[in-house]
């Protein structure tokens, strides 16, 4: 212990070290130097980097070393979450990374297959102070002792797994089982499926996959991002600090709603118009809805001009039209085609009105006429606003927001689902919010669409070349002020170069084009199109088929980590097998695999919740849970209009310091409808949308309870759930729970036992 402690202070005082040097050298690049493009660029560069250092340095202060290997060769490491070198000539390693090969062993050795290991060591800290050892012998010959050796390898986990949760997730690095280390360190290439029940840790696994994955391909994944898609604001809320606590912080984490930037999606749909609008067919009825505003005219538009009416019939749109869908461009990027063919047509039109020979020879016009009538022709304002009405220029939020006003290419049903009042002239959502099921649709439109960024590429070189001219006049007067120390010697050059004998205008001006130095993961936050390196998504089979050609678009290359359970699925719109979800996208080019062992729900918690799928599934098996609290589950049914009482009362019973709840959480899961009259009952309850998960009693729907896990759940009126609702519910709790009800008790949680008020919980 006095060995473990004195190198934690050394590896401590080398982590201070560490920080004051990147502070500093944030400090000292700050001040600009100077106004040229160089100095600005050296020192955001260098900013930017110790910056990241210091975040990574920040996030590695708590639990910094958690073991230590020592091999039969002799050799020793101590591994920690961020890797920390020693300052000498050698940079020796003090601490070694968990993601490095040589700390593998720590998660996977065992007596059987040591992999070259004597003693494997769990080191146990409180801030800065080691408070525990714990020492596996792997090689029999080991006759060395410490007195800190163990006969149970896992108590170590099990020992987290009983500690108090603190409404945030922790991360498991210092206890990482064998078959969670396979699947973190997989290839990053192609779709890895992750299917585990609740408690399994698939979550947990997937954010430490999100490490290694920056870790060991840092360079490709650091430029293109990593995104992780998670189902609601609560649930990226309760994992954001995972991976600053592993040293990374370049990652993206957005709900499905977030995923259309300029959008915030704070509508709510009813399950049946969320249904339709993430079902595969929306995909034809918008690329229908697009072709139907490449219209022919009825009857033809008579345009006024000077020279005499022009009209545009369906003969001429028609092939417009044809000779712009025929480059099989998106919408908005034909439409110029479209333009310029009619264009053509009505100076052919006014052409032959005007340059007709009344003798019937050849027109009398020039080519030079003629270009001057196509040009009077394009700049009329009624030619543009023929043309706009016929192929008109929209946006994504126009074309959307028309089709739910009238969602025709469905049928009649789902169209009355979906359909939504559209009477003004302003941009949508005006009058209505944009819905989650909404995103999808509108990236969606985004792709039919296209973007026709010609105006804003005219911008940006006419900025550039201005950028030109005026460097060309810096170099015009550094050529005009060289010296003359040599102008007599008509032999011999001279030996002072300037900048005009070093660099032309053409790079100097770029040298003064300010760069984008934000992180990729603030860029691709803004940008539609950008393509994610790798995307994780979490509680993937909630999914809607929309939804999924949505992350396909931002990850062209396929590098997917999707987790979820199939048992679990909730959402109307939702996938639920993974062969509907992938096989449109990657057919049957994906892994799957799954894990089996229950971590969070104890085994007296598991077999009531068990109970509610095999309702309707007999044959459903639930992960094996390794722990047993000793602790049943109850049930308190109570007279109409008792239940928020009786809620509040079984809240405070729990939470009673005296019981042992003191530094946990609890959870009072109900259905919407009586949120209302729990939240007047439970005033200290965090409640809404995005709940404050770290408060000791928060007020959360089955929805929002996805992925999260407290110390004591309490599940009212089950009755009122679906039957996977019911099942996430129950599996929330890594100690106690209770079910509180005032109508129907359901039939798969008979087996509960009843309890009185004053004995509820005991």
């Amino acid at each position: 212990m006095r060995q473990e402690q004195e190198f934690t202070d050394l590896l401590y005082e080398r982590l201070a070290e560490l920080r004051t040097g990147a502070e500093t050298a944030v400090l000292e690049a700050l001040p600009l130097e100077g106004n040229h493009f160089q100095a600005r660029l050296e020192r955001d560069v260098r900013v930017a980097e110790q910056s990241g250092l210091l975040a990574a340095l920040d996030a590695g202060e708590n639990g910094l070393c958690f073991g230590r290997l020592a091999f039969r060769d002799g050799s020793d490491h101590h591994i920690g979450r961020i890797g920390i070198r020693r300052d000498d000539a050698e940079r020796t390693p003090l601490v070694v990374d968990w993601r490095a090969d040589v700390a593998r062993p720590f998660y996977l050795a065992t007596g059987h297959t040591p992999m070259g290991l004597r003693r494997r060591r769990h080191i146990t800290t409180e801030g800065r102070r080691v408070t525990a050892l714990h020492d596996e012998i792997l090689d029999l010959a080991d006759t060395e002792r410490t007195g800190h050796e163990g006969t149970d390898a896992d108590a170590v986990l099990l020992a987290a797994l009983d500690a108090a949760r603190t409404g945030r997730m922790h991360d498991i690095v210092q206890t990482i089982q064998a078959e969670q280390d396979q699947i973190i360190r997989a290839p990053h290439h192609g779709v890895l499926v992750v299917e585990g029940g609740p408690g399994t840790g698939k979550t947990v696994v997937a954010l430490h996959r999100a490490a290694y994955l920056l870790y060991a391909h840092r360079e490709q994944l650091a430029r293109r991002a990593v995104l992780i898609v998670g189902p609601n604001p609560a649930f990226l809320g309760y994992i954001e600090e995972v991976l600053p606590s592993l040293g990374e912080t370049g990652v993206l984490l957005a709900t499905p709603a977030e995923l259309f930037p300029g959008v915030t999606a704070t509508g709510t749909d009813t399950a049946r118009a969320a249904e339709v609008k993430g079902g595969a067919a929306m995909a034809d009825a918008l690329a229908a809805y697009v072709r139907d505003r490449q219209a022919l005219p009825e009857p033809a538009l008579v345009i006024d001009h000077e020279d005499g009416e022009l009209l545009l019939d369906a003969d001429i749109a028609a092939a417009a039209r044809d000779h712009a869908r025929a480059t099989r461009l998106p919408h908005n990027l034909a439409r110029p085609y479209f333009a310029f063919h009619v264009v053509d047509a009505l100076t052919a039109q006014l052409a032959d009105r005007i340059g007709a020979d009344p003798y019937g020879g050849p027109n009398l016009l020039g080519p030079d006429d003629i270009a001057q009538l196509g040009k009077a022709v394009a700049a009329s304002p009624d030619v543009h606003a023929a043309i706009q009405e016929l192929w008109p220029e929209l946006t994504p939020q126009r074309l959307v927001a028309d089709f739910l006003a009238d969602p025709v290419h469905l049928p009649a049903a789902d169209a009355d689902a979906i359909r939504r009042s559209n009477g003004h002239s302003g941009p949508w959502p005006e009058a209505d919010a944009w819905t989650p099921a909404d995103v999808p649709l509108l990236d969606e439109a985004a792709e039919l669409l296209g973007e026709d960024d010609s105006a804003a590429r005219a911008a940006e070189e006419a900025e550039r070349q201005e950028r030109i001219k005026y460097a060309q006049g810096v170099l015009d007067l550094s050529y005009g002020s060289r010296t003359q120390e040599f102008e007599d010697k008509d032999d011999e050059d001279s030996e002072v170069l300037a900048a005009h004998d070093l660099i032309d205008a053409d790079r100097l001006a770029d040298r003064h084009e300010e760069a984008d130095h934000r992180s990729a993961a603030e860029r691709a936050a803004a940008d539609r199109t950008w393509a994610f390196g790798h995307i994780i998504v979490d509680e993937a089979q909630e999914l809607s088929a929309m939804t999924w050609r949505l992350l396909m678009r931002r990850c062209p290359t396929r590098s997917m980590t999707l987790v979820g359970d199939p048992a679990q699925t909730a959402e109307p719109g939702g996938c639920g097998t993974w062969e509907a979800i992938l096989a449109p996208h990657v057919g049957d080019r994906w892994e799957h695999v799954r894990l089996g062992v229950n971590y969070r729900t104890p085994t007296e918690i598991m077999e009531i919740a068990a109970a509610v799928p095999r309702a309707t599934d007999p044959s459903f098996e639930p992960p094996s849970s390794i722990r047993s609290t000793g602790v049943r589950p109850w049930a308190l049914g109570v007279a109409e209009g008792a239940q928020p009482q009786a809620v509040a009362d079984a809240v405070a019973r729990e939470t009673d310091a005296e019981r042992g709840a003191d530094g946990g959480r609890l959870a009072v899961i109900a259905p919407r409808a009586h949120h209302r009259a729990l939240t007047a009952a439970l005033p200290d309850a965090s409640a809404g949308d995005a709940p404050d998960l770290t408060r000791p009693v928060v007020l959360l729907d089955p929805r929002q309870a996805k992925g999260l896990e407290f110390d004591t759940v309490l599940v009212v009126e089950p009755d009122a759930f679906g039957a996977s609702d019911l099942y996430v519910a129950l599996t929330r709790a890594t100690q106690r729970l209770g079910v509180i009800y005032a109508g129907a008790l359901p039939s798969a949680l008979k087996a509960l036992p009843e309890v009185g008020t004053a004995a509820a919980g005991r």
